[in-house]
């Protein structure tokens, strides 16, 4: 999957360079109010992000240094160093967000249903096509979900492992790509779903109930537990959107 691909479709659209490091932090703090990143997180490395965002280091590091001015995060020097989460949510939440959103906020709805309809075909098809390798693949993948805890990041890969786990085991690589493609393109570009301690117990129950449908052949069920767990992802955004459509008096 190329950054190219990712960077420039659905419900991210190029940057325009005079406007790119605001536009990135405001993506930045709508990450972090969605719990893509959580308070004490180390961030990736700007390297990382640029690749991510499909946008130069120099504009993350722009975009880094404005969310350090607002108290997002803080930026620690040297060979140790890195950005780190400080704050959730601030006075310039409601506006960041609400830039970050609004305009393509239509057409992130129709990604969601279209993220919707696809995942409960990829867990249709892999509760059909399933190897014994990609029963020992999900397996693992639970476990290692589970066992991920309360570590954001080991957390994220472990749930993106599970996905893509799933999605092997339809046989189908262009699937498999697909879901990729659209996970990036809902949460921004980070690569990571919402999260939060109620949303985590749930995926939990979910990643663990998906799994046995797909591993005992159970199609359908494996296609509504797929619906039910996305949707996870989409109310959490759309409250956020929800929530800024009527600012704080803290704004």
């Amino acid at each position: 999957m190329s950054d190219a691909s990712t960077g420039s479709v659905g419900a991210l659209r190029p940057l325009l360079a005079e406007t790119a490091a605001a536009r990135i932090a405001d993506r930045f703090v709508t990450a972090i109010a969605l719990g893509h990143f959580v308070e004490g997180q180390k961030l990736p490395s700007i390297p990382e992000l640029a690749r991510m965002l499909g946008v130069s280091p120099t504009t993350v590091r722009e975009a880094l240094s404005r969310l350090s001015a607002l108290g997002y995060v803080t930026v620690n020097r040297g060979r140790h160093g890195g950005t780190v989460v400080t704050s959730q949510w601030g006075p310039a939440s409601d506006s960041m967000v609400r830039r970050a959103l609004e305009p393509e906020w239509q057409e992130l709805e129709v990604t969601l249903d279209f993220r919707s309809l696809i995942e409960q075909q990829i867990a249709r098809t892999a509760a059909e096509r399933h190897t014994p390798a990609d029963i020992d693949r999900i397996e693992l993948a639970v476990r290692a979900y589970e066992a991920a805890d309360k570590d954001r990041e080991t957390s994220r890969l472990a749930d993106l492992e599970f996905h893509q786990a799933i999605a092997a085991a339809t046989q189908n690589p262009q699937l498999a790509e697909l879901s990729l493609r659209i996970r990036h393109q809902v949460s921004l570009g980070f690569e990571a779903e919402p999260y939060n301690p109620a949303v985590r117990a749930a995926a939990v129950d979910q990643h663990a109930q998906l799994a046995r449908a797909v591993i005992d052949g159970r199609g359908d069920d494996a296609a509504a537990i797929a619906d039910i767990h996305f949707s996870l992802t989409a109310d959490i955004l759309r409250e956020l959107h929800a929530r800024t459509l009527t600012p704080h008096t803290d704004e």
